[in-house]
């Protein structure tokens, strides 16, 4: 408040000088226009004057007016409930959104994501399946939870698949099985919570921290930021996590298969829906998860994908109060709709890029490769009639090792350029023999004063 009270008596002490010298300025003007003889000019400085004190009083009295428009990343026009929140290309990585990104917050259960992805890496390793048979031990019974859990409800002599475990951390967002997944691949949930950790620190989330495997502690911590770069590598890592259990609406547990003989007439079936609400409400939304405890408020990690271009929407910290439920779905579908509308993934299909050619070399020519990826996020209104040419630095004389930058890459649509990339060799390149290199002196001494290109390859497609 007292910086924008100091910065309006700044605008207004600038404004009130600007005036006085423009006064002086029409006085004088007025003046020499009397004593000429002029009241045609005189009126004509009037006029005129009026119009300069318009425009300036518009651009000093309301600097916004001057202002480039939206940025990328910018939360100016936009007003949530929630704390913190990040909207990410999911292809990309490119932040496209932000609010406090990098605030502080007990993920909740947003925290299964972690435990999750570790389930599906063992899976992946060969030391686990889907499909094989689970006992919950006694520490992952539902009886044994912290007060307040959200739960599956795993009970002694119950039997399960590990598919269902992962259904009942998904849709259910079960601590009770959060805590027997940890059991399954570690001995104790301390030495799997290590894991959970080393594996944050291996993605180079360095605010992210676990105490537990459910997220029902407050002392588990991240950021909005680091929670997107998570999913991103989750859903990279995991696609087919998404339609096997995140965008699964509602699940059925514990079943008659899943209960002792005795127990198969009653077994006590619960059907649990989704905590997800987007699901089926905002077009293309297939995941993730949602989280509460209330030192963090109403959280959740969304994506949705529309004409091949998705987005990553992590939202935490919405009011704990009643109805903040419905403050961060309405958060979470505003930010959703807002970077549908203005930004979108392009991938350039370019093939193979001719290769570069090379001078000195025991080879003539050289691969050549985008530095980077070449997707990249663009506003919706650009990437129409996409072309490239490629800008080489040439000369190009070997010898040449495998990364070097040889040039740059340049697309272009109906608008103009778009896009710059470096180009990199591809691979190694041996200095040739002594007489190649003479012979490549005099072949590049002839180009240089009977050509402009002296390497003879600038490729071109446009």
């Amino acid at each position: 408040m007292l910086l924008e009270i100091l910065l309006l008596y700044f605008q207004y002490s600038f404004f009130e000088y600007n005036i006085s010298w423009i006064m002086k300025i029409y006085r004088t003007y007025t003046l020499r226009s009397r004593t000429e003889g002029s009241m045609r000019l005189c009126a004509l400085a009037r006029k005129n004057f009026r119009i300069l004190l318009a425009l300036v009083f518009l651009f000093l009295a309301f600097p916004a007016f001057a202002q480039s428009p939206q940025s990328p990343g910018s939360s100016q026009f936009l007003q949530l409930y929630s704390q913190s929140a990040v909207v990410m290309d999911a292809s990309t990585g490119t932040i496209v959104y932000y609010k406090n990104p990098d605030d502080e917050i007990p993920p909740a259960s947003l925290t299964k994501l972690m435990t999750m992805h570790l389930v599906f890496k063992e899976i992946a390793l060969g030391r686990a399946s889907l499909d094989e048979t689970i006992t919950p031990p006694r520490d992952g019974w539902a009886v044994n939870q912290l007060p307040g859990s959200s739960l599956m409800y795993l009970a002694q002599g119950q039997t399960l698949s590990l598919r269902e475990l992962m259904l009942g951390m998904a849709v259910v967002s079960g601590n009770d099985a959060a805590t027997a997944a940890a059991l399954r691949f570690a001995p104790t949930v301390d030495d799997f919570i290590r894991m959970m950790n080393t594996e944050a620190a291996a993605m180079g989330l360095g605010k992210t921290r676990f105490v537990d495997a459910s997220g029902y502690s407050e002392e588990n911590m991240t950021t909005a930021r680091e929670l997107a770069e998570l999913c991103r590598f989750y859903l990279q890592a995991h696609p087919e996590s998404l339609g096997e259990f995140h965008s699964v609406r509602e699940f059925t547990y514990p079943r008659a298969e899943n209960v002792p003989p005795e127990r198969q007439g009653n077994p006590g079936t619960r059907l649990r829906r989704n905590n997800n609400n987007l699901l089926g409400k905002v077009a293309g939304v297939d995941g993730l998860k949602t989280g509460y405890i209330p030192e963090s408020g109403y959280n959740i990690a969304l994506t949705a994908e529309r004409n091949g271009t998705r987005f990553i929407a992590v939202i935490l910290g919405a009011p704990s109060e009643w109805g903040g439920d419905r403050k961060r779905d309405e958060d979470g579908e505003k930010l959703l709709e807002w970077a549908f509308e203005r930004y979108k993934t392009i991938r350039p299909d370019i093939g193979e890029l001719p290769p570069a050619r090379i001078w000195k070399g025991k080879d003539n020519y050289s691969g050549l490769v985008p530095e980077e990826p070449l997707d990249f996020t663009a506003l919706v209104e650009r990437g129409d009639q996409l072309s490239w040419e490629t800008e080489l630095e040439e000369p190009i004389i070997a010898p040449l090792y495998a990364g070097q930058k040889l040039g740059s890459i340049v697309l272009y649509d109906s608008l103009g350029e778009l896009r710059r990339l470096t180009l990199i060799a591809s691979q190694d390149a041996e200095r040739g023999g002594f007489f190649k290199r003479i012979f490549d002196s005099i072949r590049l001494f002839l180009n240089k004063i009977f050509y402009k290109d002296a390497n003879g390859l600038r490729s071109k497609n446009r």
